[in-house]
Formats: structure tokens, C-alpha cells, sequence
């Protein structure tokens, strides 16, 4: 799978809606055991992704948008046990999983994926450019 924006959250930018502003709320990013589950275009929400693939998740501080990039600080998850990661999901947690927005879905050009947690904190480090263009 290449790295994507999930569809549903596409259609919701164009048509207005009031729940995708990445700049507002709580954004956070899961790590995905692929194994699990993966990437599905037609998935929208938190709740539609497989409980037992999410390994850890954090939540990325200071979110930005500028010139159509999104960018936000680099994120740490702490103490990671559980199976090997492949993937990270960003999402717009509203404390509902029907109802938080899958927004992006990274696998791939990411340095340290795949990785396996050791019980130690793994560190996230964004690209420069930020994490992902529209």
C-alpha cells in the first residue's frame, strides 16, 4: 500500500463539513499492525478499523495547515508492547469512535517502519516538509 487520505475524509472537505479542521480538536496517530488489518478505502471512522491491529497511539501536538501541507510536532508513543508496526493512522479523535474522522494512513518513506516494540518509547520524527500535501 502506498501512503493515502482516506477517501470519506476527502469527500468531507469538499462538501464542508464541521468535523475535519486538523488545526482544532485532538489529532492523534495510531501505530498499525498490518497483519491485523490495513489500509481500507472505504473506512471512515475509528471505529471502523480493527481493534487488535492499533498498537499504541499519541496524540500530535500543535497541528498546523499551511499552504495545504499539515505538519505538528513529532510524536513519542511510550512504553510499546505488542506486535510488530507497519503502519500509522492519523485520526481526529471527537472521544466517539463512531464518530472520529480517519484522516491519513502512512506505510511507506517513513524512517523505523517497520518496527518492533521492545516495551521502550518509540519516537516519531515528521518529515521537514511536514507529514502530509494536499
Amino acid at each position: 500500500m502506498a501512503n493515502a487520505i482516506y477517501p470519506a475524509y476527502k469527500d468531507a472537505l469538499l462538501t464542508g463539513d464541521s468535523d475535519v479542521d486538523l488545526t482544532t480538536g485532538t489529532i492523534k496517530v495510531s501505530l498499525i499492525d498490518t497483519d491485523v488489518s490495513t489500509y481500507d478505502s472505504t473506512d471512515q471512522f475509528y471505529s471502523n478499523v480493527v481493534a487488535g491491529s492499533i498498537i499504541s497511539t499519541s496524540t500530535i501536538a500543535n497541528p498546523t495547515v499551511t499552504d495545504g501541507i499539515f505538519d505538528g510536532d513529532d510524536v513519542t508513543f511510550t512504553s510499546v508492547t505488542g506486535n510488530q508496526s507497519e503502519a500509522l493512522m492519523i485520526w481526529k479523535d471527537t472521544g466517539t469512535t463512531t464518530t472520529s474522522r480517519l484522516v491519513a494512513w502512512i506505510d511507506t518513506g517513513v524512517t523505523g517502519l517497520p518496527i518492533t516494540p521492545s516495551g521502550g518509547n518509540i519516537d516519531v520524527t515528521w518529515n521537514a516538509s511536514g507529514i502530509f500535501k494536499l
